[in-house]
Parts: C-alpha cells; structure tokens; sequence
C-alpha cells in the first residue's frame, strides 16, 4: 500500500516516542507516522530542525490537548560541534565566514563550559522558525536580510563534554525550552576566538522521555497494520510529574463537564497541575479524564478530555 492509496482513519489516543531521521521536517514526519498508525488526528510537541534527529513525541487523537505542556518540558540534546570555523546558519549547511586555525586546548575549552551554564542570554538566530510579520526569520536570511532580534534568557541545566578531539568536540546539553544549540555552540566559539558551527544534532529526551524508547518510521512500517496503534504510550505519559487525583464515578461525571469541585482531602501545592482519573471498579485501569489545579478546596478543571464519560 502507498500513502496515496485511500486509508481508513481511526480515533486513536495516544503517544508515539518516534525518533525522526535525518533530512525531514517534524511536520513531514508527522504525516508519515499519523498514515502508518492510521489516525485521524494527530500532532507534534514542538519541531525539530531537518538537519537534527532523534526523538520528537507525537500526540494522536485526545494526546494533541495535552501536547502544548510538553512544549515547556527541558530537553537534552548531543551536539556535535567543530571548532575553528563559523558558517553563516550555525551549522554545516552555511558557508563559513570566519576561521581561525589556533588550536584550542582540553583545558581551555572546559574553562568556558562554566560561563554557559545556568541562566544565559541569546540572540536568536537568522535561520530560524521564529517569526516577524508573519514570515520565518530564514525566509529573510536566504534573501539576505538582516533582522534585529532580541536577546532573551535561556537556562542550561546541564552542560557535559562527552568528547574532546580538536576541532572536533562532542556535548550533551540539558537546556529550558527556546534555546537554539547552534547559538550555543557559536557563542562558545566565540568566546574561545575561533568561532564554531554544529555538524550534527541529536535530540535524546524531553522531559522524561527518552530516545532510547523511541521507534524509527522503518520500524513502525515492519509491524504489522493492525498492530501499530499497540506501540503508543498512553495519554498520561505526557504528565508523569503530575500528581495523579482519582475520583469516584459522581465527581469524574462533573469534571468532564467542567464543572469545579469541592476538595477536603488530600491536598497539593496551589496552582499545580495535577492528573485528573475517573476510578472504579468496572473499569480495567483508572481513565485520565485532563487537567486540573486545586486551590482552597476546589478542583478546577484546566483541560477536559472527554464531555462524558464511556
């Protein structure tokens, strides 16, 4: 079957941990995965570049309510850098537009990887998603326009040099969301004196997901059709930092109304977000019904996933 041949499309939930390849946008990926799951709705937690690889989580079906709260989620990346030259998109697609043949030293580039470490100002790159007027910042960099940017505090978690083999360096980078690692590395290069660009990049979580669990489009095309949708995690491993509420039969068919509830009980910090589950005995696990938060003793409903319940 091609994926020009009509498909029947179901209402599938849940969550695919792909890892995308290489040369692909996340939005192409998407499409490939929601044929060959065969869902009718589905949508992805933030994209990642086509010169990048690795792990992009895809929602289906009621999972695409919950996918905006993992777009806040820190992820890690492996960035493989080099040393000595900068390009004019940050990465080896450009063409370079400074060199400098100074070695660099083990000992000087671990003496600059502190000064990239916790809360750190970026300028945003030209070629980038980001947009102004509604037309992507690289639309302008390939007509040669330069557009003022602002600089805006990012925050890096963690900074780990994996491997050191001049001009060739290899790190791990646990960063807060909107951090561009081809910024990071130019500005690492830049700081040394001999400007840098990525040659490769690699995301290996999200949050708490990992690459390692992740399945590749070849891998989900080997299963069998009717046996795909058994590889997707359920909706709430989007939220496992959540703390989990579970609510008899009464109260879940309030919430899914969006009604606000009255909690004497256990109680949780104000303002988080908790996990919402209707919980009885004729079901075969506890359901997530969405989100809500709790302050004096009401629950208030902040995304439903459901407006009855089955």
């Amino acid at each position: 079957m091609t994926e020009t041949t009509k498909k029947i499309r179901t209402a599938i939930n849940g969550v695919l941990l792909l890892n995308k390849p290489l040369g692909i946008s996340s939005t192409q990926a998407l499409g490939r995965a929601k044929w060959l799951i065969g869902a009718l709705k589905a949508g992805h937690t933030g994209t990642l570049d086509p010169l990048a690889d690795g792990l992009l989580p895809l929602c289906f079906g009621h999972a695409t309510k919950l996918a905006h709260d993992l777009l806040d989620a820190d992820k890690t990346y492996e960035a493989r850098v080099v040393l000595g030259r900068t390009t004019t998109t940050g990465d080896a697609e450009g063409e370079v537009i400074f060199s400098n043949d100074a070695v660099i030293t083990r000992e000087q580039w671990d003496a600059v990887v502190p000064l990239f470490t916790g809360d750190i100002s970026q300028t945003p790159p030209m070629y980038s998603a980001l947009k102004k007027d509604g037309k992507p910042l690289y639309e302008y960099a390939r007509a040669g326009i330069e557009i003022e940017r602002e600089a805006r505090s990012v925050r890096i978690l963690k900074l780990e040099t994996l491997s050191f083999d001049y001009p060739n360096v290899v790190m791990s980078v646990t960063c807060s969301k909107g951090t561009y690692i081809r910024t990071l590395a130019q500005d690492m290069g830049e700081t040394l004196g001999v400007g840098a660009h990525l040659s490769g990049l690699r995301r290996t979580a999200v949050g708490d997901l990992q690459l390692s669990d992740a399945l590749t489009l070849e891998q989900i095309e080997a299963i069998p059709e009717a046996e795909r949708a058994a590889v997707l995690l359920p909706l709430d491993a989007l939220l496992q930092d959540a703390p989990a509420l579970y609510l008899s039969r009464e109260l879940a068919a309030r919430f899914v109304q969006g009604q606000r509830l009255p909690w004497g009980a256990q109680q949780f910090v104000s303002d988080a977000t908790l996990r919402i589950y209707w919980q009885d005995d004729a079901l075969p696990a506890p359901l997530l019904l969405g989100l809500a938060t709790q302050e004096n003793g009401v629950i208030s409903p902040t995304k439903v996933l459901m407006t009855a319940l089955p």
